[in-house]
């Protein structure tokens, strides 16, 4: 493909529309005291199918699909700010684990993730799902995929919503990301297998899976990828942070050394490229980067920080706004399914999460909180309609009605906590 000076220009036309108006809808909301990333998401489908390709179809394929060059950057700038957002979210995980609080934690994770998970394999016996099977063609894929979506909560989305509260060093701030950690890494584990599952195609094979030809061998592919998942996760857990320290310290490290912002870049890099030699996705190993980032190092501090301040003022931005771009809500989408998909995924999220607060020793009034702070499902809950969608394990319809869930539960997450927090009551 030739590359010529009106590529560049298109491009960077496109670019520069694409971030002015996700910060320009991501702070109109933050003014609204809603997540950000819910205007982000709503100024990408500006620009999308759903209304600017309603009014004005010609202008908005001219400037995001006419040229493929335009293409390749977005897409780029699209896994790139995957990579950046995961890595932010696995730093999260630092400071989680500080508390007292480990019993409603661990209680609330039990139950608040087994019920969802169960429930939402229950719910494709409910209704007649087939027909937002994606073109994989995998039934066991779409029924993780549903399950996972019952059941996930947002670690960014709502830690931003304390952050701005000022609530994110209170003990109830504690059990929410605790909870949300360990709810986050079971189920990214499940994920990352789902994933490993729809991975036959012949372009979608590199590393391990291409060299044991793991795609003529649909039983021999399962039992891989929840092997290598498991694996990677618990070996990256449990020896890496040791590595990374002494990676950091070693007097040989000249990275570090240069720019331990570089240092951070490179490791990020390098173990979402070992995650993908595996056979495992790339942003599981990002994810897996962020929490090996365990220091209390302050020079590496201040390079997380201004890895942070970049990626959420550029390509992370960016990100949601293409997945709202890629949003069609003006065809095949069903209104009345999409209510009672919300309805059923809330209550059963919400109610889950408060019998195990309760079970731990809540007041009711805390275990309230608590189940409207977990139901929110924000940037992983759109990271996984994106990688299913990418996958072609579900349509374009249920990606879209996935995208809202997340959307949708996370402004009532914010919206409750913030009316709590104004009136001066209890959290806990």
């Amino acid at each position: 493909m030739t590359y010529t000076t009106s590529d560049t220009a298109h491009v960077l036309l496109a670019l520069a529309i694409l971030l002015a108006t996700a910060h320009g809808c991501g702070h109109l909301f933050a003014r609204l005291r809603q997540p950000r990333v819910v205007g982000e998401i709503l100024g990408g489908m500006v620009l999308g199918p759903t209304l600017l390709g309603a009014v004005a179809p010609a202008w908005q394929a001219w400037v995001f699909s006419s040229r493929t060059a335009t293409g390749f950057v977005l897409g780029a700038v699209y896994q790139v700010g995957l990579l950046l957002l995961m890595f932010a979210s696995g730093t999260e995980v630092r400071s989680t684990f500080e508390s007292g609080e480990r019993r409603t934690a661990v209680l609330i994770t039990v139950v608040g993730t087994l019920v969802p998970f169960v429930g939402g394999l229950w719910f494709f016996g409910w209704f007649d799902l087939q027909v937002f099977i994606g073109p994989a063609n995998n039934t066991t894929a779409f029924l993780l995929v549903l399950a996972v979506a019952m059941a996930v909560t947002s670690i960014p989305v709502i830690s931003r919503i304390m952050l701005d509260l000022g609530i994110l060093s209170t003990p109830f701030a504690r059990i929410v990301l605790s909870a949300a950690v360990l709810e986050d890494v079971l189920l990214y584990a499940v994920l990352a297998v789902t994933l490993g599952l729809v991975g036959n195609r012949p372009d979608d094979i590199v590393g391990l899976p291409a060299l044991l030809s793991l795609q003529r061998n649909p039983t021999m592919s399962t039992l891989y990828h929840v092997a290598v998942t498991l694996a990677f996760f618990t070996l990256a857990l449990a020896a890496g942070p040791s590595l990374f320290q002494r990676a950091a310290r070693s007097r040989l490290n000249v990275i570090h050394r240069s720019s331990p912002t570089a240092f951070l870049l490179v490791v990020v890099l390098l173990v979402s490229g070992i995650s993908l030699v595996l056979g495992v996705a790339p942003l599981f190993g990002a994810f897996v980067a962020g929490i090996l980032a365990q220091t209390e190092d302050a020079q590496l501090q201040q390079a997380q920080q201004a890895i942070k301040q970049f990626a959420f003022a550029s390509l992370v931005p960016m990100y949601f706004a293409l997945v709202g771009l890629r949003l069609d809500l003006s065809t095949g989408f069903d209104v009345a399914f999409f209510v009672a998909l919300l309805v059923y995924a809330s209550a059963l999220k919400s109610a889950s999460v408060y019998v195990g607060a309760r079970w731990a020793g809540e007041r009711p009034v805390g275990a309230r909180n608590l189940a409207a702070a977990l139901n929110c499902r924000g940037g992983p809950g759109i990271v996984l309609a994106s990688l299913a969608y990418d996958a072609g394990i579900v349509n374009g319809a249920f990606y879209a009605m996935l995208v809202l869930l997340a959307v949708v539960t996370s402004i009532a997450a914010g919206s409750w906590l913030e009316a709590v927090v104004r009136r001066g009551s209890a959290l806990r």
